[in-house]
């Protein structure tokens, strides 16, 4: 039997870059993914079609909480539960704190830690309900090494995982687990838009000497959401090829 069996499984930022992947591998372990998208409709569509029928895409912005909460209701019509939840919806806008626009700051902090939250928080209802769940929630490494210039992305993904930890001991007793997942230099995403020069001295420093694939991430996340993590709960599962060792 396939890891993911049945399961119902929501990602957000299921369009592109990780959450993409996070959503075929899902889907590739037997689960019915639901992509959750801003605004890339297209490529959400391309995901579905790649997946198949027991997958669908539901535009969501997670900044609105009605948004959010709009596509759990759609969710809970259309599939009667959740079983797992994958947090990838995020951004980051680089810029030196001492002359970052407090507007940008709030836009960072809004979409990856508010937004994080947001859906978190609506994905617990159905999963306390039933005794049962896994959430997975997309943190960085640059929660814990510096990342000149990411001051705003850092504190997001840094908050993320202290908000799994205690989120973890608070719904341990009522079935869900929750755990945060943090990627190195991955070859996707916001890396493929970093300088070259950048990535290059970056995989300097990286023992396994490359950057990550979409699909190793993708790969842990399922292991997170799947029965083989029964006895994972509150952790945050680096994978970045030795960068942080």
């Amino acid at each position: 039997m396939k890891r993911l069996e049945d399961r119902v499984v929501i990602v957000t930022g299921g369009s592109r870059g990780l959450g993409r992947a996070i959503a075929i591998e899902a889907a590739a372990e037997g689960a019915r993914v639901v992509v959750a998208y801003r605004r890339r409709e297209r490529e959400a569509r391309e995901v579905v079609d790649a997946i198949g029928p027991s997958s669908c895409a539901i535009a969501v912005d997670v900044r609105d909480v009605a948004s959010v909460d709009r596509l759990f209701a759609q969710v809970l019509e259309t599939h009667g539960r959740v079983d797992g939840l994958v947090t990838s919806a995020g951004i980051v806008s680089d810029g030196w704190l001492a002359t970052l626009p407090i507007e940008q700051w709030d836009d960072v902090v809004t979409t990856n830690l508010r937004g994080t939250m947001a859906t978190v928080r609506a994905a617990l209802r159905p999963m306390i309900a039933r005794k049962s769940g896994a959430i997975v929630a997309l943190s960085s490494i640059a929660a814990s090494r510096a990342s000149p210039g990411q001051a705003s992305y850092a504190a997001t993904k840094g908050a993320i995982e202290s908000m799994a930890r205690t989120l973890a001991a608070e719904v341990a007793r009522h079935g869900v687990r929750v755990n945060a997942l943090a990627p190195g230099l991955i070859d996707a995403g916001m890396v493929k838009a970093t300088p070259l020069d950048r990535v290059t001295a970056a995989m300097t420093r990286i023992p396994l000497g490359r950057l990550g694939r979409a699909r190793e991430i993708a790969r842990a996340a399922v292991f997170l959401l799947s029965d083989d993590a029964s006895y994972v709960t509150g952790h945050t599962l680096v994978v970045d090829g030795g960068l942080s060792a």
